[in-house]
């Protein structure tokens, strides 16, 4: 991505080639040497032959929707701590105060999805995307669009990759004999804080995520465990979903009716 800012900063025009395409590209040439060079000169030319047909790269739809859902994250944090200071018994003769606040926080809220919902609108394939998310359990319109905003890799990683960006691979504690308790560490932390508010809204329904949670704590393992592994769950299902919208785009699977 830092590539491609600086090219677009210095005006100029950018395409982001799918690899199967490209790698499509070089096979039907026959290629079965595989090196630095060799696959820089078949770029060369994969981008010579199609430039007129390849779509620019075009990033200000993300910026504005990751402006606007850090923002959104921000007033919702505030509104919850005002309303959290509100509860407190010494500040009963200040309750009109939070009151109002806390309306002024609401309307800036709605405002901002207001904003998310026209950028959705306006584009097809983020909309249709946003969708298609909806359809698993515990993903309502604001995840859906703050995964495909924070996360645009949806799709296009495999399953154990898609699962370490998102911080919830699980990594082993082991040395000699001691085999310790494996933890998920590193990814992005903002992918974890929204598959959280998911998990939790899934764990809660009688669906397929709901009882998978349920097996799990019947198998006497800890909530917070089984509540990670719902999450894990819900990006590799996330990702399936993203993979194969990309692929009936690329005509390589058939729309089910």
């Amino acid at each position: 991505m830092s590539l491609i800012r600086f090219l677009q900063s210095r005006k100029y025009a950018v395409h982001r080639a799918n690899t199967r395409k490209v790698k499509s590209f070089i096979r039907s040439y026959g290629q079965l040497g595989k090196s630095d060079r060799m696959d820089a000169v078949q770029i060369a030319r994969y981008a010579r032959e199609r430039h007129s047909s390849l779509e620019l790269f075009s990033e200000h739809v993300r910026n504005r929707l990751i402006k606007l859902m850090n923002r959104r994250h921000d007033l919702v944090q505030m509104r919850a701590q005002e309303k959290n200071r509100m509860q407190a018994p010494e500040q009963a003769s200040m309750k009109s105060s939070f009151e109002k606040i806390i309306q002024v926080i609401t309307e800036e809220i709605d405002a901002v999805d207001a904003q998310v919902k026209e950028i959705c609108a306006q584009d097809h394939e983020l909309d249709s995307q946003k969708e298609i998310l909806k359809t698993i359990p515990g993903v309502g319109n604001g995840i859906a669009v703050e995964l495909l905003t924070v996360l645009p890799e949806l799709g296009r990683l495999n399953r154990k990759q898609i699962a370490s960006l998102g911080g919830l691979a699980p990594h082993p504690n082991e040395s000699g004999n001691k085999v310790g308790y494996r933890r998920t560490k590193g990814g992005r932390e903002s992918v974890k804080r929204i598959l959280f508010m998911a998990a939790l809204s899934a764990t809660k329904s009688k669906k397929e995520l709901g009882m998978f949670y349920q097996r799990l704590i019947a198998a006497g393992k800890k909530k917070m465990v089984a509540l990670t592994a719902v999450m894990r769950k819900i990006l590799v299902i996330a990702n399936a979903k993203m993979r194969d919208f990309y692929l009936q785009k690329e005509g390589l699977i058939q729309e089910e009716n």
